[in-house]
């Protein structure tokens, strides 16, 4: 198992939830980190709240200007030098029907969930290569290996995610490149408040589901653990990950399982 102290970790979505976590506990851990999320003010907030902010710095980060991510990563690595992780945490969720979603609503959450986060990688895997390590750690989601009603548009993404990483790990590993796909399940975040609507507006309220999650807390350091084994997927949670089974022996039970428990 590689320790991740003192590592260089660039982080997106790191404004709150579960990027603003990892910072707080990756600082402990003594690592430079790269805070990127498009809110500048909270970066600022979540730095001052570490314990060594002098080792962090913030950087404003929109994932859906893709034409930017060049820009963006020579500048992330001007500032502490060589990049050992990129976590790309930055996302949004989605709680509407198919037949009443704007097609809009599923292009944001492609280009959020999925293209801004190829956009970024790709720019960063130049420099991967060129020392011979680098290590993608993608937080995607359970609804990245298995579906659930309200959520066609997120899981599209997600899935997505699942694939092109999949297959950059194919590629890349001969240059001592690795990908690390996070699973989460439910996360007591804000995730299910700033979900999309059918109209694309922000749901705004929290869902049951959410509530009775995990601690951010404990998610993180999960998801730190994980890192540090190189796996190639985790899937964290509490008992909704039993859906990763099901789905693998016995789909026709997962589909009745999901459409029971369902919740918006």
């Amino acid at each position: 198992m590689a320790s991740i102290e003192n590592k260089t970790v660039w982080i997106t979505g790191a404004s709150s939830g579960i990027g603003a976590t990892l910072a707080y506990q990756l600082s402990k851990k003594n690592c430079n980190l790269i805070l990127s999320a498009r809110k500048e003010m909270r970066l600022e907030q979540v730095k001052s709240q570490c314990q060594h902010p002098e080792k962090i710095a913030v950087l404003p980060l929109d994932l859906n200007a893709f034409d930017s991510m060049a820009k963006k990563t020579s500048e992330a690595i001007s500032i502490f030098g060589p990049i050992d992780i990129l976590i790309a945490n930055a996302g949004i969720s989605q709680r509407s029907l198919i037949m009443d979603t704007d097609f809009k609503v599923f292009k944001k959450l492609m280009d959020v969930n999925y293209l801004g986060t190829v956009a970024l990688s790709k720019a960063l895997l130049p420099h991967f290569v060129s020392q011979s390590k680098g290590h993608f750690v993608v937080v995607t989601s359970l609804m990245g290996k298995f579906g659930s009603p309200y959520r066609s548009g997120y899981c599209g993404a997600k899935h997505a995610l699942h694939g092109f990483f999949d297959v950059l790990r194919m590629e890349h590993e001969q240059d001592g490149i690795d990908v690390t796909l996070i699973c989460p399940g439910f996360v007591r975040t804000d995730v299910a408040k700033n979900a999309l609507t059918a109209d694309g507006s922000r749901q705004g309220v929290q869902d049951i589901a959410t509530e009775n999650g995990l601690s951010v807390n404990l998610f993180s350091k999960k998801m730190i653990r994980a890192i540090e084994r190189r796996k190639f997927e985790a899937y964290i949670g509490k008992k909704e990950r039993i859906g990763i089974y099901l789905k693998r022996f016995f789909p026709h039970l997962l589909h009745k399982v999901v459409l029971k428990s369902t919740v918006r």
